[in-house]
């Protein structure tokens, strides 16, 4: 019950900040002046995401056990989207994202309610898990934040190249300053990515209890690093950026999102276990 309220409350704090947000593009002139997040909004969005924590916290930890499944999974990556995008905000000039970041944390704190099932995880009180869990979460949702950049980048090429840019396109950030978010974004997700799949092959049994078998999952994943390691290194060596950029960033997190979360939905979703 706890956890449900705070979910509410979470979820009420997002959409009061979005509604906000969007009012203010659509009453703002046609070339709307930038400006930042005031400090009003930036504690009310920073109580959203401690309320949103905290239904996750409960959620997941409702005993000695730790319960995760599909909603749960994508509320935590975007909640952790989020956070990284709120200090982002206190180093660099994100105007207009705001009002695209708010409707994702509302989605990702209504989620687990729309979405109740939970998986039990065995291995959950060793710490070594819990660290492996942590850097896995941290990666998924640094490059959900990259896909929601380079599809907001995509937008606003299209729109620049007909000449013709809609009042929330013309709020946001140069683009310029978009792809070197976006790149910095992929550069520490991609560390983290290797973290994850470098302690999770070679520990496998102090993990998860088992001897490493390389199933979807772990495919899913390794696809996804390949893509991003070829991003990376095409963007230093070849200068890759604009179109291409995004759709290797697209690719590959669509490869994340089915090494696990797709294989939850599946499983919760539609086969209903």
């Amino acid at each position: 019950m706890a956890s449900i309220l705070l979910h509410l409350l979470s979820t009420l704090l997002y959409g009061i900040l979005g509604f906000q947000f969007w009012r203010a593009l659509a009453h703002a002139p046609e070339n709307p002046p930038r400006k930042g997040m005031t400090l009003p909004e930036r504690i009310m969005l920073l109580a959203a995401l401690t309320l949103h924590g905290l239904a996750l916290n409960t959620s997941m930890f409702p005993g000695d056990e730790m319960r995760f499944g599909f909603g749960l999974a994508v509320s935590l990556m975007l909640w952790l989207a989020v956070c990284f995008y709120w200090i982002e905000t206190c180093f660099a000039r994100l105007d207009g994202l705001h009002a695209m970041v708010l409707p994702a944390g509302l989605i990702g704190s209504i989620l687990p309610l729309v979405f109740p099932g939970q998986h039990v995880l065995t291995n959950a009180g060793s710490p070594a898990f819990r660290a492996h869990f942590i850097v896995a979460m941290l990666a998924y949702s640094l490059f959900t934040l990259a896909a929601l950049h380079a599809t907001l980048m995509a937008v606003a090429e299209k729109q620049l190249h007909s000449g013709r840019l809609s009042r929330t396109i013309a709020s946001l950030p140069p683009l310029l300053t978009m792809e070197a978010l976006l790149f910095r974004l992929v550069g520490i997700a991609f560390v983290l990515l290797t973290l994850t799949l470098v302690s999770g092959i070679a520990f496998s049994e102090t993990l998860f209890g088992r001897a490493f078998t390389l199933d979807h999952k772990t495919v899913f994943a390794i696809v996804s690093w390949l893509i991003f390691g070829a991003l990376l290194i095409g963007r230093q060596i070849w200068g890759w950026r604009g179109r291409v950029a995004l759709r290797w960033t697209l690719s590959g997190f669509v490869a994340l999102i089915l090494a696990y979360v797709g294989s939850r939905f599946v499983v919760e979703v539609i086969l209903g276990r």
